[in-house]
């Protein structure tokens, strides 16, 4: 006996389906290739090493000196164009991020990266989750770390666990 698959009138999670799972494999696949977020760039940073990658912060000065990821490279988007290639070597992907999920600076830090033909990833959540995640961050008065927030790091945990 085979199960009925739901109705999906009156509600519109279902209105249009599900995309077959080769689709689905194919399309998240791809944003897989886009996108990074913030507990696998902390791992990668705390493995210690090379981790592969450049971190790129592309907010304002002003945004930087009030609190970033240590070790990421400072570049503003408005400053890509005419500073990447003395600060960024073509073979090294890069990461960007911004203040958070509300700004699409990364992308569009990302965008104009690819543009001059660096492999580029955007690192979801941006300075905002790498700060509610609990994780330690620079100022230019020093170091800083907030407590995690409990609905971005469950409590014990390195990481959510997905």
């Amino acid at each position: 006996m085979t199960s009925q698959p739901a109705t999906t009138a009156g509600h519109p999670v279902l209105q249009v389906p599900p995309a077959a799972p080769a689709a689905a494999a194919a399309h998240f696949g791809a944003s897989l290739a886009f996108h990074t977020d913030v507990s696998d760039v902390a791992a990668a940073l705390a493995a210690g090493g090379d981790p592969g990658f450049v971190l790129l912060d592309s907010r304002s000065t002003a945004a930087w000196d009030q609190g970033h990821i240590p070790g990421a490279l400072h570049l503003p988007t408005a400053l890509i164009a005419g500073q990447a290639h003395e600060l960024l070597d073509p073979a090294v992907p890069v990461v960007t991020y911004c203040w958070g999920p509300g700004c699409n600076g990364a992308a569009r830090a990302a965008f104009a990266l690819a543009g001059l033909g660096y492999r580029v990833k955007e690192m979801l959540g941006g300075f905002e989750y790498w700060a509610r995640e609990g994780l330690g961050f620079a100022t230019r008065q020093g170091t800083g770390r907030r407590a995690p927030d409990q609905l971005t790091a469950p409590a014990g945990s390195e990481d959510c666990g997905c």
